[in-house]
């Protein structure tokens, strides 16, 4: 037999061969577990994604979705503030509620184990607050905890009933356990850079926890360490030493750089996602230790490169990324171009773009047992995917960047007046805060610059707002009127 047919034959009996794979379950010789295995991380079913249905009944942005451990309900939150909960499926609202927050909700997600009775959400306010859905249907929500400023996001310790974590833009850390009254501050992340020690706090925007490690914590946000703690030698004093430190090393020293979004594999690999930047896989073995900046040049080129995933664009908003298939063998992550890019994990080649969103796609999540994904951004809408298309997608031929809209900066996404109300409500609050901890004019001023910033950037563009009939459009007269 020639070389060219033990390929052809060798690719045909292969794993990646969905017809050979449903044959060999068929008869005995692969296990269901392995077939639906292989069938959601095939390259196939990736190519065949396309929009299954849409799910529009929020009045806002739409900042957080999120599968119960089942994968039949999808949970939702929102710039409207309320908490939406989906039959995804036949595209029906089970249950809708406001969240009890004044502000922008940036994460909902399900208790494990509670039949998708408990939400926990954080959102713009710093609130960290609890939704019981009751027999009745009825939902009660309770403030939990606070952060002095927004939270962007929360992390649930796998298989915990009780235990999650928030972080926030004050730099802090919470543990919440619902059986206890309060949250327990665990540190305050300090910058690690000796030209960003001015800074109070490192501003967080990102947590994720180790799915086969509970006890390894990660968090990011505004410089360009991904810092990994060990919750079982956190001292108690606030200020606790991260374990272990992930930079790529180009960028260690760099001030321009952020992370907005943070995920681990079921290979316990940490996925980085930097604003301006790329997004890159690191391993244990890329860690730069307890005390990361180098002492020499030569100790920073001795650093392992991690692999980098390119083509998409992260400036505008703080965005998420993710895994998917059941092996962790895809990342996923949205763009400022309004598109959702894919790449393979292990070679870091682009396999797919598709278009999500008008503006900017923020937000990606895999379903927990199907080729599914849940994607949202500005528009006010949830897309569902599902591989059905009859053709396999191909890569579009310029994947260059095209700008939607005018860039803003990170989270100002104010396109009514009552959002424009709201931010400077918070940050009324947020100044008087300041003011009772005698901060100084130093506080007084910053808030103020953010007050200014947020008045010039709101509706700046009166065309980038106006819907497609040019109905529903909203302008500064609007506002003065």
């Amino acid at each position: 037999m020639s070389d060219k047919a033990k390929r052809s034959r060798t690719h045909f009996n292969g794993s990646h061969h969905p017809v050979v794979d449903f044959w060999r379950r068929e008869v005995g010789g692969i296990s269901p577990r392995s077939f639906s295995d292989r069938f959601s991380a095939s390259e196939n079913m990736v190519l065949r994604l396309e929009v299954y249905r849409k799910l529009a009944k929020h009045k806002g942005c739409v900042n957080t979705v999120s599968f119960n451990a089942q994968g039949d309900i999808l949970v939702s939150g929102s710039d409207d503030r309320r908490v939406l909960l989906w039959d995804w499926e036949l595209g029906n609202v089970k249950l809708s509620f406001h969240s009890g927050h004044s502000n922008n909700v940036f994460q909902a997600k399900f208790m494990p184990f509670s039949d998708d009775r408990t939400i926990v959400t954080c959102a713009a306010d710093g609130m960290v607050r609890r939704a019981s859905v009751l027999e009745s249907g009825k939902v009660e929500t309770v403030l939990l905890g606070l952060h002095q400023g927004p939270a962007h996001k929360l992390c649930i310790e796998p298989g915990n009933p009780h235990v999650f974590y928030t972080c926030g833009e004050d730099g802090l850390v919470q543990r919440f356990d619902l059986r206890t009254q309060a949250p327990t501050e665990l540190f305050t992340c300090q910058a690690v850079n000796p030209r960003r020690r001015n800074m109070e706090a490192a501003q967080l925007n990102a947590i994720a926890m180790d799915p086969r490690n509970s006890n390894l914590l990660a968090v990011g946000g505004m410089d360009e360490y991904a810092r990994l703690y060990d919750i079982r030698r956190l001292h108690g004093d606030g200020l606790s030493r991260a374990a272990d430190h992930f930079a790529p090393p180009h960028l260690i020293g760099d001030l321009h750089v952020g992370i907005t979004g943070l995920a681990f594999s079921e290979q316990s690999e940490l996925l980085v996602s930097y604003n301006n930047e790329f997004i890159y896989l690191f391993t244990h073995d890329m860690g730069l230790g307890s005390n990361p900046m180098p002492s020499s040049p030569e100790d920073d080129s001795k650093s392992s490169v991690p692999m980098a995933y390119k083509g998409h664009k992260n400036v505008e908003t703080v965005k998420g990324v993710n895994f998917c298939g059941p092996r962790s063998e895809y990342v996923v992550s949205g763009s400022d171009c309004g598109r959702i890019f894919i790449w393979k994990k292990k070679s870091g080649e682009l396999i797919r773009v598709m278009e999500g969103d008008r503006y900017v796609v923020n937000c990606i999540e895999p379903h927990p047992h199907i080729p599914v994904l849940a994607s949202s951004g500005i528009e006010n809408d949830i897309k569902v995917w599902t591989s059905k298309a009859a053709e396999r997608a191909t890569l579009p031929d310029n994947i260059e960047m095209q700008r939607k809209r005018k860039p803003r900066g990170w989270m100002y996404r104010v396109s009514s007046p009552q959002e424009l109300l709201a931010q400077l409500f918070f940050l009324q609050n947020r100044s008087r805060f300041s003011e009772d901890r005698e901060e100084g004019e130093a506080s007084s001023s910053s808030t103020g610059r953010e007050l200014l910033d947020l008045i010039l950037n709101f509706n700046d563009d009166d065309d980038e707002h106006v819907s497609d009939d040019g109905g529903d459009g909203v302008s500064r007269d609007d506002f003065f009127s």
